[in-house]
């Protein structure tokens, strides 16, 4: 079946993106990883012997970066509904996050390790309309801090991406309730047409 005009144009685009070019020369999995890897560079969240958890890990790239990150004194932990190829020193998860058995098989894998910092690329699959797409980005969002909330070491760290829209302020005052700083970031390498912003949550209260 031949391609849409958008498709094509989608397909261009990513093949010509420099951050794609450049996972590709470096061996990583995924152009995400320089929006982490920005990220860490001005915020230093991951340390070495940290538990990470990474949701909405696959392709993989930012697990391949806490992992590098961590050292052997850390672990890392991700979950996606899609599969992963493996990762050395990674432990994964496939399942929907939105739904109970994943998260209980996540828990038991982490066996009442207290995590330090939870990270999250969640999206939902986009349909195109906002008046659906963002609720359901928003509620992917919340899963996410709810269970930073229920594993997160106090003093512990939260990442996460949103997209700006209906619902951002009052998710923002959520993380401010739960954090003792809170920051947002637009890495260089995030599109500049997207309206996706990473929300930082610093020094977790219990």
């Amino acid at each position: 079946m031949a391609r849409s005009k958008s498709s094509r144009e989608w397909l261009e685009r990513h093949v010509n993106d420099e951050y794609v070019q450049k996972a590709q020369v470096d061996g990583y999995r995924s152009r995400a990883v320089y929006k982490l890897l920005d990220i860490q560079h001005k915020d230093h969240l991951i340390r070495p012997g940290d538990v990470v958890v990474d949701l909405g890990a696959a392709p993989g790239g930012w697990s391949q970066v806490a992992r590098e990150l961590v050292g052997d004194k850390g672990a890392v932990f991700a979950l996606d509904i899609l599969p992963m190829d493996a990762i050395a020193g990674v432990t994964f998860i496939e399942g929907d996050f939105r739904d109970q058995q994943p998260c209980d098989k996540l828990r038991e894998a982490l066996n009442s390790r207290v995590v330090d910092l939870v990270i999250s690329d969640m999206a939902p699959n986009l349909s195109g309309m906002a008046s659906v797409d963002q609720p359901r980005s928003i509620y992917l969002c919340e899963l996410a801090l709810d269970f930073a909330v229920q594993t997160l070491k106090p003093g512990g760290n939260f990442l996460t991406k949103v997209f700006q829209g209906e619902g951002f302020d009052a998710y923002m005052r959520l993380v401010r309730e739960n954090f003792a700083g809170v920051m947002t970031r637009k890495p260089q390498s995030s599109r500049s047409k997207s309206s996706e912003v990473y929300l930082i949550g610093r020094d977790f209260r219990v």
